[in-house]
């Protein structure tokens, strides 16, 4: 039989064991009391199973608040299975069992899912990204190196003449990508009928005169019927991107988003922060992500190196690594493309590279693009000049010497 097998670190007070077994039985077919009704056979069948604990420490104090009481707390790495019979191959219902109401059980003071091997079973029934690095590449005519990207800033408050401006700056100075902000949808003083209008009538034009298509990911995030409506308009405009907020559409929404499309979706992950801060509490993103790719997104933000946020960078390191890495081995499912953002200029792209060994990815880039003192073409040639550095193996400001938009820029990226 099939099985699901999801991997956590969790603190308990109780006995590690009966702690493991409780958050089996309530993931499956347990509750707080015996019933007459689970059967041994039926346990057998459907229960989820206890593959491994392996103690990792003790401590005296709790991570989280309330739960049961204990004078020793036992932290440990714990691997649960489950029949792929229990969910079907249903991301929906597999995200109810490997991350429902485990975490507040009172013998839990701290759980984290760290892992998940799912069945071959769930690509089949889920296609995955449509596009993907490959097909993101051949969109853009992008065929070596990162794609050279930066966000609408201000993030919200401009007018849509405000951000075609933007745009036409941008697409002048040979940008690859361009994203609105998350916070920017369909808000009153930048409708989003309007502002796919107008900034599409730029990036065709500047097609047809150039021959090269930027590609620009509009925020379409909304209701189900509002964005494949949204979608619509894109692509009757000329429009090669989508943009969905991960968090706020939900695995419904994507799929059907998936469904609908036929464009890259460029998936933001805001509000992250609250499913994996704390390190006692919620996600790792190496298994997060494996649900939102198999539920189709062809873009998936990491953050950055010494980003602005809290994150480390080696958690931003092994996030990129995930997005890269097959969703289920032996698979034959499209790569999806990291995007790299936050407080980004080309002083990360060397470590960037270094960290991840390839430059399948989006670098973003917002100040590090438009604060360049001569200019957003001279910013956006700098950030292309240090992946070229970094490609090369060569020092930045050897590389600099030979350019004078990345020796400039050298001034401001600090």
């Amino acid at each position: 039989m099939e099985r699901i097998y999801a991997s956590y670190w969790l603190e308990t007070g109780d006995d590690p064991a009966r702690a493991a077994e409780v958050i089996a039985g309530e993931q499956s077919s347990g509750t707080f009391v015996a019933l007459a009704t689970e059967t041994p056979e039926l346990k057998e069948r459907s229960g989820a199973r206890v593959e491994r604990i392996n103690i990792l420490g003790h401590s005296k104090e709790p991570s989280l608040p309330g739960g049961m009481r204990s004078e020793r707390y036992t932290q440990c790495e714990l691997e649960l299975s489950w029949p792929l019979e229990n969910t079907g191959a249903s991301l929906p219902n597999l995200m109810s069992t490997i991350a429902g109401n485990l975490f507040e059980l009172r013998q839990v003071s701290g759980l984290r899912l760290t892992g998940l091997k799912l069945p071959k079973a769930f690509a089949d029934a889920y296609p995955g990204p449509a596009f993907g690095i490959e097909g993101t590449r051949r969109l853009t005519g992008v065929e070596r190196g990162p794609l050279i990207g930066t966000i609408i800033k201000p993030s919200i408050g401009l007018s849509v003449e405000e951000t075609v401006q933007q745009v036409r700056e941008l697409v002048a100075g040979g940008i690859d990508f361009i994203k609105d902000d998350e916070l920017q949808a369909d808000g009153g003083r930048c409708p989003f009928d309007e502002r796919v209008r107008a900034v599409m009538r730029v990036i065709n034009e500047h097609a047809e005169r150039t021959g090269k298509k930027v590609m620009m990911a509009f925020n379409l995030t909304g209701d189900l019927d509002e964005m494949r409506r949204r979608h619509d308009l894109i692509v009757a405009e000329g429009g090669t991107c989508a943009m969905a907020v991960l968090n706020s559409i939900g695995l419904v929404g994507l799929r059907e988003l998936r469904r609908h499309a036929q464009v890259p979706i460029h998936a933001h992950r805001a509000g992250w922060g609250y499913l994996t801060r704390s390190p006692q509490l919620g996600w790792d993103y190496a298994p997060w992500q494996q649900l939102w790719r198999l539920a189709g997104a062809d873009h998936m933000h990491v953050n950055g190196l010494s980003n602005k946020f809290s994150e480390p960078d080696e958690s931003v390191v092994a996030a990129a690594r995930s997005v890269l890495a097959p969703v289920i081995e032996g698979a034959d499912m499209v790569s999806t493309m990291p995007v790299f953002s936050s407080g980004q200029t080309g002083l990360q792209a060397a470590d960037t590279y270094a960290a991840i060994g390839c430059a399948d990815l989006i670098h973003t880039a917002g100040g590090g693009i438009f604060g360049h003192p001569q200019g957003v073409s001279a910013g956006v040639e700098a950030l292309r000049e240090a992946w070229v550095a970094a490609m090369e193996g060569v020092p930045l400001a050897q590389h600099a010497k030979g350019n004078k938009a990345l020796q400039a820029a050298l001034g401001f990226w600090k």
